[in-house]
């Protein structure tokens, strides 16, 4: 079966490839493992050099990149080449602060000297989504190759052409044949690396179903793992808040990526007393949206991935309109060529819905009432998913009364959730385990070597 990629906004076949033979698969294996016995005797300021040039590379090439993953993905213009740009970030961030992130860590004992040294593992397996095909793959790759771990990318199979061009960039960057390597495989072969002993861990950004087999996969062989799975995130407004400035970015949050991110916000919080406001302004926004061409400077809303990712979606909007949502607007995929559903919104959520707790990766809303912090807090926290959470108030009583109460990897207060190379990222409950990014994922992937030198 073929790896493609097709433009969702036509059906256009792109360009599609062959997945890699058995033997392709083990020859590109063992050259990870050949690679990582060289690379990992180099210095920080070898990769370092070769990280800010992969940076130049992708800064200099961004309305190339940003092109390509509009076409393979849906993406407005220019959110693909901000994310682009992103991505060159962090490779400049983690050039910057590897050395300082992983240098030893002196530990009072009563030997004569104690401390942590920081040591890469080894060829490491990335499993990545779609849904930031250049960023999610930099967030791994930048920190694990300069901690001297080498990478192998399983990416999702919409997303050929961009896999093999981050590929790309770290060859010409001046990374060793084999120190990063994209594998053209379906998911059906993930568990078969996994199996290989020269893949020391993995990770995966995914859904829910996706972790849970890998996790298992792992487990039985022992082998470290990074989860990052999918999320609910609530978006809370209390009446303190510069309203404005919150309903202006809630529509923000939902539609980011055209709504398919997981740390979009999906459920919004809003106190009784502004709520009645709150929603005729938000389905006023949304509705003004510019939906269309995702090439167009203009469009703000391009297609969802694929037309399955319509069909599943439309089912649980149907699903939660049945059980006594009430829509407010959108709410059927829009006629036409290409994989396009309007905004929707979503009120009066009943608990047995969809809506009400599951992760909608598409544009849709759901807007509940709230009488105070505790009942907001109480239905933030009623979902299996913990993985960001946006806060606005300036209350600074509520506002500690959200960060200690709010079951997520990361609490936002007055700005909508976002990924950033400085500080960790990562959830809680059934949105995963570990973190990337900050210094907590530079040392995901290392040896955590204690050393006692008694005399």
């Amino acid at each position: 079966m073929a790896i493609a990629s097709v433009n969702p906004a036509t059906g256009e076949m792109l360009k599609s490839f062959m997945p890699l033979t058995d033997a392709e698969l083990a020859t590109k294996l063992d050259l990870s493992a050949r690679a990582f016995n060289a690379y990992r005797k180099t210095g920080f300021s070898f990769r370092a050099a070769r990280m800010i040039r992969a940076a130049e590379i992708l800064e200099e090439e961004k309305n190339i990149f940003g092109r390509l993953i509009t076409l393979e993905m849906g993406k407005p213009i220019q959110a693909a080449i901000d994310e682009v740009v992103k991505s060159a970030g962090a490779c400049r961030y983690y050039a910057e602060h590897a050395e300082r992130f992983l240098a030893d860590e002196v530990i009072e004992t009563t030997a004569s000297r104690s401390y942590v040294r920081y040591q890469p593992l080894g060829p490491v397996l990335a499993i990545m989504p779609w849904n930031y095909p250049f960023w999610q793959v930099i967030r791994f790759v930048a920190p694990a190759l300069m901690a001297g771990n080498v990478g192998l990318l399983k990416h999702s199979s919409n997303v050929p052409q961009s896999a093999l061009a981050v590929e790309d960039v770290f060859l010409r960057a001046g990374f060793g044949e084999g120190v990063f390597q994209t594998l053209l495989i379906g998911a059906g072969m993930v568990d078969a690396v996994l199996d290989d002993p020269r893949i020391v861990a993995a990770t995966l950004t995914g859904s829910e179903g996706a972790g849970i087999q890998v996790g298992i996969s792992a487990a039985r062989r022992i082998k470290k793992i990074v989860l990052e799975l999918g999320g609910s995130d609530p978006f809370i407004v209390m009446p303190s808040a510069d309203f404005e400035e919150a309903v202006a970015t809630a529509v923000k949050a939902r539609i980011a990526n055209n709504g398919q991110s997981c740390i979009a916000a999906k459920r919004f919080l809003v106190h009784e007393s502004i709520a009645d406001r709150f929603e005729r302004e938000f389905v006023r926004r949304m509705e003004a949206l510019k939906v269309g061409d995702p090439l167009d400077p203009k469009t703000e809303l391009g297609p969802l991935s694929s037309m399955s990712a319509v069909e599943d979606l439309q089912r649980d909007v149907q699903r939660s309109i049945d059980a006594g949502a009430r829509l407010l607007t959108g709410g059927k995929p829009l006629p036409g060529v290409g994989s396009f559903y309007p905004p929707t919104v979503l009120a009066d959520i009943p608990k047995d819905s969809p809506a009400y707790s599951e992760e909608f990766f598409g544009p849709v809303a759901s807007i509940f009432r709230v009488r105070d912090a505790d009942e907001a807090t109480s239905i933030a926290n009623d979902t299996r998913f913990g993985l960001g959470a946006s806060v606005w108030t300036r209350d600074p009583a509520e506002r500690d009364q959200f960060i200690d109460g709010l079951e997520a990897g990361m609490v936002f207060i007055n700005k909508m959730v976002a990924s950033d190379p400085r500080i960790p990222f990562g959830g809680v409950k059934k949105s995963g385990f570990g973190r990337e990014l900050g210094a907590f994922g530079i040392r995901e992937f290392t040896n955590i070597k204690s050393v006692w030198v008694e005399k």
